[in-house]
């Protein structure tokens, strides 16, 4: 057997043995890639003492850029989501819109939130209000939910600072401007048709009362009211979430645009990196919507403390993505796969797509699917020469993989299940689809992208 035949076959088993430690094990992700990894590097041939020193490497590597984000990002969400800042997006886009529009207003509502807020926090926070209009017009609840759901979907895989495209960004070193314009083109498109025009059709399809175990008609209208009167101004709330993508969209245009070593294209450089950006639309939130509204210091603190506990597994599962990705390069198992795909001439945003979908249906998370690919792709990547347009765009794809046909070993379906009152097969006809229109609409628009990048 020669040298590449082993090294692919190395490949195979590792990643059968990390789906079967997710799937059937039921191993928390983190350990199933640091195992993974290790059962790679040890048939692959590597010296055992290389090897540990490969997972430092590939563990700190990454965690060196993604705890930050993540950890602010979870602090900058957890402080909108208290102060009741999403609710008041919602409700302000709704009023707006009106009553024939109001569909848009929700994806639109979903969009944003998700920006800083988890998908699955944010759903909580938004169901009423869905709850709240579907029993006000007896149209079916999928009729405003599907929309909500779709913005959030869509911000949840391709708009950073969400942790799944910004792990898939560090590992692969993606620079964040690109990926969150490439997001923002994708996904506004992939909302709007799983979104607003889904929704109407399946809506048609399946009618869906409010579930008999949800509060009544009279006490959702109470908290939506008594929210309403004390919510942040919309305008504020909105500016805290631009900021940071502002600023890290400055950083990557007028990178290209001005000189280096000048004054403004350092300044610019340094308040744009997502480190800078982060931390001030972190500490505003903290104030604007924290003291200055009569919460305190230790509030404050109590709130960004228990933003982390989310955050942590999300980032010790980057890290083992970091460990994986490392290993593979350094076993030599990157030099094969990138040989491989550059003799085939199969495009870079297909083969992430690919990969990515491969992963996300046979063991369901859509972030450990973002990671594996990502790791996959990286050795691959560092043979070639990548511009940093088309590494945003590989971003998206990875993202676009790890989106479509959501299913029963998906946490996601069922937290829609129970929150919608849907029988297993209705969410297979409404959430599955939604997710994956989600993510072969973004991956066209990539893969289109791709052409003039």
């Amino acid at each position: 057997m020669s040298n590449t035949t082993m090294l692919i076959l190395v490949t195979i088993l590792g990643i059968a043995l990390l789906l079967f430690l997710v799937m059937r094990s039921k191993l928390q992700a983190f350990v199933a890639l640091l195992i993974s990894s290790i059962f790679i590097g040890i048939l692959s041939g590597m010296d055992l003492n290389d090897l540990v020193a490969t997972m430092e490497e590939g563990m700190g590597g990454t965690l060196g850029f993604i705890a930050v984000v993540v950890g602010l990002g979870a602090m900058f969400g957890e402080m909108l989501r208290v102060s009741g800042g999403a609710e008041r997006l919602a409700l302000t886009l709704v009023n707006k819109f009106g009553d024939g529009k109001v569909q848009w207003a929700l994806g639109l509502t979903g969009f944003i939130v998700a920006i800083p807020v988890f998908l699955d926090v944010a759903l909580v926070i938004l169901i009423p209000i869905v709850y709240s209009l579907a029993q006000k017009t007896k149209k079916s609840l999928l009729y405003f939910g599907i929309p909500l759901l779709a913005g959030l979907a869509v911000t949840h895989s391709f708009i950073p600072p969400t942790p799944g495209p910004i792990s898939v960004a560090s590992i692969i070193n993606a620079d964040l401007g690109w990926v969150i314009l490439f997001g923002a083109l994708a996904g506004l498109p992939a909302m709007i048709i799983a979104g607003p025009i889904f929704g109407k059709y399946i809506s048609k399809k399946i009618h869906l009362d409010v579930p008999k175990y949800i509060v009544d008609k009279e006490y959702l209208e109470k908290e939506v009211e008594k929210t309403n009167r004390e919510l942040p101004s919309f305008k504020t709330v909105c500016l805290l979430i631009l900021i940071p993508l502002i600023l890290i969209l400055i950083n990557t245009v007028f990178g290209l645009i001005l000189e280096e070593g000048t004054f403004i294209h350092s300044f610019l450089t340094f308040i744009g990196h997502p480190f800078i950006a982060l931390t001030i639309s972190t500490l505003l939130t903290f104030y604007i919507l924290g003291t200055k509204r009569g919460y305190t210091k230790e509030e404050v603190q109590n709130i960004a403390t228990k933003s982390l506990e989310p955050a942590g597994i999300i980032i010790l599962i980057t890290g083992a993505g970091g460990v994986f990705k490392q290993t593979l390069i350094d076993s030599g198992v990157g030099d094969v796969l990138g040989n491989m795909l550059a003799t085939s001439n199969l495009p870079l945003v297909l083969a992430a797509f690919i990969i990515s979908t491969f992963v996300r249906i046979a063991q369901g998370s859509a972030t450990v699917a973002m990671i594996t690919a990502a790791g996959l792709m990286s050795p691959i990547i560092s043979m070639m020469e990548v511009s940093e347009p088309m590494l945003g765009l590989i971003v998206i794809s990875i993202a676009s993989g790890a989106t479509v046909f959501s299913h029963v070993n998906d946490s996601g379906f069922w937290l829609v299940n129970r929150f919608f009152g849907m029988t297993e097969k209705q969410t297979l006809q409404t959430w599955t689809v939604m997710e994956t229109i989600i993510g072969f609409v973004g991956f066209a628009v990539v893969f289109a992208l791709s052409f003039f990048v």
